[in-house]
């Protein structure tokens, strides 16, 4: 699995945004990887391979060797300091869960006041204003509208959802965020120019910006996504709807540090997301999660080099003009089940991180 510290889970599969060539394992620390003679004989415990000798990994208690890609859950890079097997480390099966003690939760996600307002609010109702419609008699093909999310009725459930959340982020060393955060020594609000992406950028309507808003609001109220992060062996944390999910219904917004592509091309990140994509490489964005996130960073990517990974598919990132800024959300493409785990393309168009390894 991973050290006895957060390392494990930082490092675990992660599967978001194209990431950048830039960014791929030539350009990583190359301390935990088989390069020394000394082990050239070595190999993975899992598949009895001594190939693909830059991708075994050695544990630094029992000297191990394991393929990256053939750990479960997958590492897409070395990680940061120590690195243990799942023999000499159970980190992931004994992980601590956050408290389900309602002021914890407020005080954790900054809640604005206790989220006991659910039942007041019915975003397909009241959130809605109510739209006349035309005299014209031209036909025109109808425009589907984006549509907030649904929170669970009971609150104690909500709780649940909330606290599975705070575990991850815990677990992944990072604090919650649900907006893009602008750092000092990053780049600044002002280069998310949506109007320099490459190839021109869909601009978010008016009615579809107040229902992002919308849901926006509601989590700051404590209205919650209803969404459970759980734990799995073989994919690490991931993300399961708890009730049904209607087709065009958001999911959340991908949000984390700005920065440039450039100040990250030695980044062992595995969470990082295109913001923006230039004409001039040296304007280009990403989201980085891995210190301040939301859900986001914890839902997974599909395989998309097989017909199976494809079909797993049900939530589709799309970026937006919103008010003049790049903004990245993930949104359900298909009705969801309850119970159902999320994914997404992450490559989306770009196509240059390699999937095949996905689960």
């Amino acid at each position: 699995m991973g050290s006895s510290s957060t390392t494990t889970l930082v490092s675990r599969r992660r599967t978001q945004a194209p990431k950048p060539a830039r960014t791929a394992m030539r350009n990583k620390p190359q301390s935990s990887l088989i390069v020394d003679d000394e082990f050239s004989d070595t190999i993975c415990e899992k598949c009895g391979s001594g190939g693909y000798p830059a991708q075994l990994l050695l544990c630094d208690k029992c000297d191990c060797g394991f393929h990256l890609f053939c750990l479960r859950p997958i590492l897409p890079s070395v990680p940061k300091g120590s690195w243990f097997c799942p023999s000499c480390d159970d980190d992931g099966e004994n992980l601590p869960k956050f408290s389900l003690v309602q002021t914890k939760i407020v005080d954790f996600f900054r809640i604005q006041r206790p989220s006991s307002s659910i039942n007041e609010l019915n975003p397909g109702k009241d959130s809605q204003k109510k739209r006349k419609r035309s005299s014209s008699l031209v036909m025109s093909k109808k425009r589907r509208r984006l549509l907030p999310f649904n929170p669970i009725k009971d609150p104690a459930r909500r709780l649940e959802q909330m606290s599975s959340l705070a575990t991850a982020l815990l677990a992944a060393g990072a604090e919650f965020s649900n907006e893009l955060t602008y750092m000092p020594g990053m780049a600044p609000r002002s280069a998310n120019n949506a109007a320099l992406e490459r190839e021109g950028m869909q601009v978010l309507s008016k009615d579809d910006t107040d229902t992002l808003d919308l849901c926006k609001n509601m989590m700051k109220q404590g209205e919650w996504p209803p969404l459970m992060v759980v734990f799995d062996p073989k994919e690490g944390f991931t993300v399961e709807a708890d009730v049904f999910i209607r087709d065009w219904t958001i999911i959340t917004e991908y949000v984390g540090d700005v920065d440039y592509l450039n100040n990250r091309e030695a980044d062992d990140g595995d969470s990082m997301m295109t913001l923006l994509s230039t004409n001039d490489p040296s304007k280009d964005l990403v989201i980085c999660p891995d210190k301040r996130s939301n859900i986001a960073r914890f839902i997974n990517g599909i395989n998309n080099h097989t017909p199976e990974g494809k079909k797993k598919q049900n939530v589709k990132c799309v970026r937006f003009d919103v008010n003049g800024e790049s903004r990245v959300l993930l949104i359900a493409n298909r009705d969801i089940r309850k119970g159902e785990r999320l994914y997404y393309d992450y490559n989306g168009y770009e196509n240059e991180y390699p999937t095949e390894h996905f689960v």
